[in-house]
């Protein structure tokens, strides 16, 4: 009993001991972790001085963004050996006087329609007359019409006067006149200057700063790395010259796709007989610098346009018409043949960053979001501090293939595991999936296992739904089993090619192979992967689960005719009993290669290692990939001599068996 205590207070002794080292790790993970609260704190410092200087900020954003826009033509025309003054001056002179006619014919184009708008109000009023003359929309134009004329009539209504007491006789009020002198010449000038002085300045500072800065650009591009990142100037370089490729190229890019779209739009909007059509033209190329929302408002003014300049309905259906075929033209041919890689951002982060814009800067803003946040999602590349930026905008996976496979199998949900299973299949064969993806997955699932964060109800799971992943692609997998033949000339052809070395695998005709799981269930579904890699390189393949290793079932094996037997293994500890299965197998079925592989991703183990491990185990061949698998599973050459080692009699036990043999006879003889 003192004993039985004694030990169990040596048992708490160590688990606290335990406990302790797991709180002292947990904290020191903790510590070692940084904190992001200063990071939360300098962003929302960072959004309020934008949002309350914006000001000063506004402008000097739109001249970044000019200067990115117009820094490679200022380096073209200094490759040419124009000046760096002619060639920034003559730049900029040159992008704003377009800005400016653009402006003045835009505004030329808004004058005019102002003026045409009376000569449409029949046209309205006769169309609304007839959707009011329709069956079923009558009633709902009728009720919109009377809640539309109760609004109007109670605002309309004055409000009753309050009289704390009746007066017999009330005052007559003096009325008021005012007398208008006509207003001085100069006067009226300034009425119509200054509403302009604001824009003004703001364009004349706007086009001091780029010239300025297109100037001195490599100097400050020096201050800033010395400012900035200093300690670290690969790092401030790339991430200067990513920010400045991807928002030049957006721009660009953008100019041209919505040129690209307006002048068409022009044309087909006077061919149609739309007034006005050149105003609409430019303006859906100003709009569609706005995401999303631009195009509609683009498209809504030439559609009113067109439902109030004719009596009929066809003209309001050709412009809809038009405008459905440029954008189809526009986001499927256009778009993908001029961005040769995208800004970087996901498309609900363009429509965030659009309404955080606007908010912030106001209509502006909405223009200037693009750019902007391509910017924050660089910044989010190369500076630690900033990565949640590029994790929460940017259109790149944040999670492995491997990773996002295995959450998927551990969520249960096969269904969607199979669609990006498919994705993924697209451009690669379904062995290099099996080899770089889910068995790797299923590694990840093995680790929590061997930690404990992953319990057995889960793994079960898991294997669960990896086995249903299994099946969906069963019917992919037929299809480059039926490639096979007619591929072979086109795999020798790409034998350049590592990965096409790597899966150039052989033919399995008249092969038959058995694939077992080790230890658990997710052994057996790295055997039922490897048994369909093989039925694709037509072998006959089967595969079983580690339940047939069992001493009471592994005599039950049908092996009769087997070429190989091939124990698959995610479990490292399966490796210390690894020697009696392969001698049982090999026992059962001298004529089959007996081997094991030995599933990892990373650190397999060099060749000499492996030599000593197969003559430890006595197994034909150990190895650690699916394309090694498949080639010693379908190898030609015979199997190993079972070495069966005989152990030492002892002299006493040879003594007493002596003994009772003479005995034996003894008895017989009686």
């Amino acid at each position: 009993m003192l004993k039985f205590s004694r030990g169990i207070d040596q048992d708490r002794a160590a688990t606290a001991g335990g406990l302790q080292q797991i709180a002292f790790a947990r904290g020191s993970a903790a510590a070692a972790q940084p904190s992001r609260l200063p990071t939360l704190v300098a962003t929302a410092a960072a959004v309020a001085v934008l949002y309350f200087a914006r000001d000063v900020f506004l402008p000097l954003a739109i001249a970044i963004l000019l200067t990115f826009a117009l820094a490679p033509l200022v380096s073209r025309l200094r490759r040419v050996g124009c000046p760096r003054s002619v060639a920034v001056i003559g730049t900029v002179t040159t992008a704003f006087l377009f800005l400016s006619a653009f402006g003045v014919v835009i505004a030329m184009q808004v004058s005019e329609v102002a003026q045409n708008l009376p000569t449409y109000q029949y046209n309205i009023v006769e169309k609304v007359r007839t959707l009011k003359e329709t069956g079923s929309e009558s009633q709902i134009l009728e009720r919109i019409g009377r809640v539309i004329e109760r609004i109007s009539t109670e605002i309309s209504r004055p409000e009753p006067e309050v009289r704390a007491s009746p007066e017999p006789t009330p005052e007559t009020k003096p009325l008021l006149v005012e007398i208008f002198s006509p207003q001085r010449p100069i006067e009226t000038l300034k009425n119509i200057i200054n509403p302009l002085l604001g824009p003004l300045a703001t364009t004349g500072l706007v086009i001091v700063v780029v010239i300025f800065m297109l100037l001195e650009r490599e100097e400050l591009r020096d201050r800033f790395i010395r400012l900035v990142g200093y300690g670290d100037l690969h790092r401030t370089t790339e991430a200067l010259q990513d920010a400045g490729a991807r928002v030049g190229r957006y721009l660009l890019m953008q100019l041209v796709v919505n040129i690209t779209y307006g002048i068409p739009l022009a044309i087909g909007l006077s061919l149609l007989g739309i007034p006005n059509a050149v105003l609409w033209g430019m303006l859906a190329i100003v709009l569609r610098f706005v995401p999303y929302i631009g195009p509609v408002i683009a498209a809504a003014l030439p559609l009113f346009l067109a439902f109030a300049a004719a009596p009929g309905w066809s003209l309001l259906v050709w412009t809809a018409a038009l405008f459905i075929v440029l954008e189809l033209l526009s986001n499927n041919v256009v778009e993908p043949w001029l961005y040769g890689s995208r800004t970087g951002l996901s498309p609900l982060a363009i429509i965030v960053a659009a309404i955080f814009w606007a908010w912030l800067w106001g209509p502006v803003g909405l223009v200037l979001s693009t750019p902007l946040t391509v910017c924050l999602v660089v910044l989010g590349r190369h500076v630690p501090q900033f990565e949640f930026l590029e994790i929460l905008l940017g259109n790149e996976p944040v999670l492995d293939p491997k990773e996002r496979l295995y959450q998927r199998l551990l969520a249960g949900d096969p269904d969607e595991a199979t669609d990006n299973a498919e994705d993924m299949l697209q451009e690669k064969y379904l062995v290099e999936f099996y080899d770089t993806v889910a068995i790797p997955a299923l590694l990840l699932a093995e680790r929590d296992r061997a930690r404990g964060a992953l319990t057995n109800t889960q793994a079960a799971q898991i294997a669960q739904s990896a086995n249903t992943l299994i099946a969906n692609l069963e019917e992919i997998a037929g299809e480059e089993e039926g490639e096979e033949e007619t591929s072979t000339e086109a795999q020798e052809s790409d034998d350049d090619n590592d990965d096409a070395e790597e899966y150039d695998l052989p033919p399995g005709d008249g092969k038959s192979v058995l694939c077992v799981g080790g230890r658990s269930d997710l052994d057996d579904v790295t055997a039922s992967m490897l048994a369909q890699t093989l039925w694709i390189q037509g072998a006959d393949a089967a595969h079983a689960t580690h339940e047939v290793l069992k001493a009471g079932n592994i005599k039950a094996l049908q092996l009769e005719g087997r070429n190989a037997v091939v124990l698959s293994v995610l479990d490292q500890d399966f490796m210390r009993h690894a020697k009696f299965t392969v001698r049982r197998l090999k026992r059962i079925a001298p004529a089959a290669r007996v081997g094991i592989v030995l599933w990892k991703e990373d650190g397999r183990p060099g060749t000499t290692e492996r030599d000593q491990l197969i003559e430890s185990l006595q197994a034909d061949f150990v190895v650690f990939g699916m394309g090694d698998a498949v080639r010693e599973a379908l190898s030609d050459e015979l199997p190993r001599s079972l070495k069966l080692a005989h152990p030492k009699i002892a002299p006493g036990y040879a003594m007493r068996r002596s003994k009772r043999t003479d005995t034996e006879s003894t008895v017989k003889a009686d």
